[in-house]
């Protein structure tokens, strides 16, 4: 086994000032001016750093970039990996995001190109590779392992590599095929284990790649998770799209059949639903779920009438707490209004006045001076009343007159920052006092607003969970909506990079380029996308037909013999004719080009993502191809269907056979059953599997 020798701690050495910066590169004002196929290259060459001349891995060479994290002068770093596989020798030829988003049709492409940030920092490609046997680092220039003396070979190295690819914990997994098509595989923010970046980071810094590359389209299957929530639905509630929707991704399909405007119509039913509707209506005793909206409402500057304007206020005031970790501001409570009209309408007065009753009864029994804090003035009256109540009398304290005469004051403790209360004589407090310039008040805590988060989530938006909340009238309309949300995972920006060639290459001819073979069938139809050539004003059909070739036998494997024999919006027009002759002024346009592959192909295999396999997928929902949810097929007729739509739980295994209700006459008649009978034909990644 050869490796280069050189030391990887030279690399490491590179934290200096004049490593790019994570936070802003590449720069976004600089858009690709050439399609994907070229400009990853000339990155690559330009910017990381050369993987060994004398790989291991051939098939799977690993360049690394390294950036500094904004104006630090530490030691930290982010280490970019782009790892460039040869699809031809990989162990997973076809791509199961294709085939779940719609792409499926597209021809496998020679080369894919992993965007890898590791989650510890690291490279994949280091030479410091875990054996294989104990785990023990080694360095591959003495390939046996010191502490169990086993041999690394090629293999392992092999299915280490392949095991990266496929760990979750990275903190970017991107993979961008070599016509511009690519997926986001896995974003970790800070809830994923990274300390260094946000998921926002990561994200604006994969988004300003995409465009300096030239990536086409990418699409993500967002199953993303905040606060332990689904992140897509209560994302879409508050902003009325999914996370990934700040980068420019819409909807880019949906599960069982659902469309475009049935997902926009969900969000907003469910977004918009009044709040009113679940106040506490005649003699019901109010509940938890009442009270807990209620003192929201009291608490926010602006009004609270839907459940997005609830949720909206709620995660803004939980981003607060935990970018401050103190504290949060209560003062920007609305001037003005009525503090009794909005408590009636919460708790009773007699409540209020109980409570109040037993605070200063707590205070008045503190000695001296002394200042009690509010934490434990709050639980000296834990008994007193519900905790917003509590929460809410706190709040108002100050400036409270006792019995006695005693006027409450408070404060922010000077060295902790906690707030503060004690009985004063009246004329000795100025109601205008400092209590104005610290951080009050009886806001929950960050835990606080955890809980409250995930109760309202569950009472409002969760579809299984909102039927013991919602109001019969309302609780049909309400968890359709948000079934329908959660079953829409897949998202797709389209970046359209043909749109800066023109302005890259001002005096340039830029032609978008679509192959039909000569000898192609309906039943081998080649359906590959356009691509893009650039050519010179002075160009001719001979260079037309030169750079066609090169550029699909470059990018497909299936037309690595591909040869273009001629345009056919131009057919019979001598080889040696300008193109500007033909097109005129147009210097944008499209053409089709004629041509055939030379010799015996034997890559028909790579014909398309989805493989050589042949199956009719027919659900009563309406979905005709792969959209990534579970699915079985009939043993009669052998089509597919949703195992959900076949009346089979999502928790339930599959059955070892299944009739479906056009075979059987009725309804999907399943056999077998039992620990024993249950095979696994899941999705695993996209794609449709069945093993008996």
């Amino acid at each position: 086994m050869v490796v280069n020798n050189r030391p990887f701690k030279k690399m490491k050495r590179r934290v200096t000032a004049d490593l790019n910066d994570f936070l802003t590169f590449p720069s976004a004002e600089h858009a690709a001016g050439k399609p994907f196929r070229t400009t990853v290259r000339e990155f690559l060459l330009r910017h990381a750093l050369l993987p060994p001349p004398s790989s291991v891995l051939p098939h799977l060479l690993t360049w690394q970039v390294l950036f500094r994290v904004g104006e630090q002068n530490g030691d930290d770093s982010v280490c970019l990996d782009v790892v460039e596989e040869d699809v031809i020798r990989s162990r997973s030829v076809y791509c199961d995001q294709c085939r779940v988003v719609g792409w499926s049709g597209n021809p496998v492409c020679g080369k894919r190109y992993h965007f890898i940030i590791k989650a510890d920092g690291a490279s994949i490609g280091a030479y410091n590779k875990p054996c294989a046997a104990c785990g023990a680092f080694l360095h591959l220039s003495d390939p046996r392992c010191k502490s169990c003396n086993h041999v690394m070979t090629a293999e392992d190295i092999e299915d280490w590599m392949y095991n990266q690819l496929d760990y979750t914990t990275h903190l970017l997994h991107g993979v961008v095929h070599m016509n511009g098509y690519g997926h986001i595989l896995r974003v970790n923010g800070r809830e994923g284990g990274s300390w260094l970046l946000s998921g926002r980071h990561i994200m604006d810094f994969w988004d300003r790649l995409c465009k300096v590359l030239g990536v086409r389209q990418v699409s993500v299957m967002d199953v993303s998770k905040k606060y332990g929530l689904e992140f897509r639905l209560l994302h879409s509630v508050i902003k009325g799209h999914p996370w990934y929707g700040d980068w420019g991704y819409e909807f880019g399909g949906g599960s069982y059949a659902i469309t475009h405007e049935a997902y926009d119509n969900a969000i907003e039913t469910l977004a918009n639903m009044p709040l009113s509707t679940l106040s506490s209506q005649g003699r019901k005793p109010r509940t938890h779920l009442h009270d807990l909206i209620a003192f929201y409402q009291s608490l926010s500057d602006q009004e609270l009438v839907t459940s997005r304007d609830l949720f909206r206020y709620l995660t803004t005031l939980l981003h607060d707490a935990n970018k401050n970790r103190t504290v949060v501001d209560y003062r920007t409570a609305k001037k003005g209004k009525s503090s009794d009209s909005r408590v009636v309408c919460v708790w009773n007065m007699s409540d209020i006045v109980r409570v109040e009753e037993a605070m200063f009864r707590v205070l008045k029994a503190v000695s001296g001076s002394c200042w009690v804090s509010w934490g434990s003035l709050r639980g000296a009256v834990c008994r007193v009343g519900r905790p917003e109540l509590l929460d809410y009398c706190l709040k108002e304290l100050k400036g409270k007159r006792a019995a006695d005469g005693m006027v409450v004051n408070a404060r922010s403790n000077p060295d902790s920052g906690t707030l503060e209360y004690r009985l004063e004589p009246g004329s000795s407090i100025d109601s205008s006092g400092d209590m104005n310039n610290c951080a009050l008040t009886s806001c929950p805590s960050e835990d606080t607003l955890m809980r409250d988060l995930k109760y309202l989530y569950e009472a409002l938006l969760h579809p299984q969970l909102m039927v013991n909340y919602i109001p019969l009238t309302k609780r049909g309309t309400m968890v359709n909506s948000a079934s329908k949300i959660l079953d829409c995972k897949q998202f797709v920006k389209n970046y359209h990079p043909e749109k800066s060639f023109s302005e890259a290459n001002p005096y340039s001819l830029i032609l978008s380029c679509k192959p039909v073979l000569s000898e192609q069938t309906e039943e081998n139809i080649i359906n590959a996308p356009p691509e893009h050539v650039i050519l010179p004003p002075d160009a001719t059909v001979q260079d037309v037909k030169v750079e066609v070739s090169k550029a699909f036998q470059e990018v497909y494997l299936i037309l690595r013999r591909f040869q273009a024999e001629e345009l056919v919006e131009y057919r019979g027009v001598d080889e040696s004719t300008q193109i500007k002759l033909l097109v005129g002024s147009n210097t944008e346009m499209a053409v089709n080009v004629l041509g055939k592959c030379l010799g015996k192909n034997g890559l028909t295999r790579f014909r398309m993502e989805r493989g050589e396999e042949t199956w009719t997928l027919d659900c009563s929902c309406g979905a005709k191809d792969d959209d990534g949810e579970r699915m079985l097929a009939c043993d009669v007729c052998g089509v597919w269907q949703h195992t959900r739509c076949a009346g089979i739980p999502d928790c339930d295994g599959v059955p070892v056979q299944f009739v479906c209700g056009k075979c059987g006459g009725g309804g999907g008649e399943i056999c077998g059953g039992g620990d024993g009978d249950v095979v696994d034909s899941v999705r695993d990644g996209g794609g449709l599997h069945l093993s008996g």
